[in-house]
């Protein structure tokens, strides 16, 4: 069971939290999560695909790292190389965590909780969570804000997917790579945009999907697939 405790500068007063990223820390996951937000960061480094999560069997936008299950082609043992890293895995080791008041969940407050069991958590390695005095660090701060934006990162990806749904722009896609060695990589159960139902629209639809915003994500989306050429390479040079 996750080890998952609300941040107190009491109880966590020495915790210390190591922010550089190396595959011991648990980053050499193939994919992650991302939000409308930052599509224009991660477009220029990943390519951006959809995925149905598999306990809610609901659509997620996700940023591709790799073509095997944990292969994450940006790290290595000096990093991760990369101009833009996602919110969900800066976030790391904190967590958005939800207390009631009086069992109300209308109620309920989204508080920084912290994974113990994570391996960036130290009490002897990293930057201080709190200061001496109990104030919030930087490294606290920055993960604060971090965490606000994946909490309406959430609920502002999850209204752009309703509407591409609503409009049968999700389409599922089969990636098919050959390496330099020869080998076939097969990665399945993605889904982008339907490309060929996009350009059906009518001109309403369209304007509506301009003034929400939508236009542009869905062009940032499209504009990703220029990323998979450095992937590919990434791969050839790993062999």
């Amino acid at each position: 069971m996750p080890n998952h405790q609300l941040l107190d500068n009491i109880t966590h007063k020495d915790l210390r939290v190591i922010s550089s990223h190396h595959p011991r820390f648990g980053d050499t996951a193939s994919y992650t999560n991302i939000f409308c937000s930052e599509l224009r960061q991660v477009q220029g480094c990943y390519p951006i695909f959809f995925r149905k999560n598999t306990d809610s069997a609901q659509f997620e936008t996700i940023a591709l790292f790799g073509f095997a299950s944990e292969e994450n082609l940006f790290l290595d043992e000096t990093g991760w190389h990369a101009p833009y890293i996602p919110l969900t895995i800066q976030r790391r080791p904190f967590l958005i965590g939800f207390t009631q008041q009086d069992g109300n969940e209308a109620d309920a407050q989204a508080l920084v909780h912290i994974d113990m069991d994570s391996p960036r958590v130290s009490l002897t390695e990293g930057e201080a969570v709190f200061l001496a005095q109990g104030g919030q660090s930087p490294l606290l701060q920055q993960a604060s804000a971090i965490l606000q934006a994946v909490y309406q990162g959430h609920q502002q990806t999850r209204a752009f997917i309703d509407s591409l749904l609503q409009y049968d722009l999700i389409e599922a896609v089969t990636l098919q790579v050959t390496l330099d060695d020869g080998s076939r990589n097969e990665l399945g159960h993605l889904y982008t945009i339907n490309e060929d139902q996009l350009a059906a629209l009518d001109s309403n639809v369209l304007g509506q999907l301009h003034q929400q915003g939508y236009l542009q994500h869905i062009y940032m989306i499209l504009a990703s697939m220029a990323a998979m050429p450095q992937l590919i390479e990434k791969k050839n040079r790993r062999l």
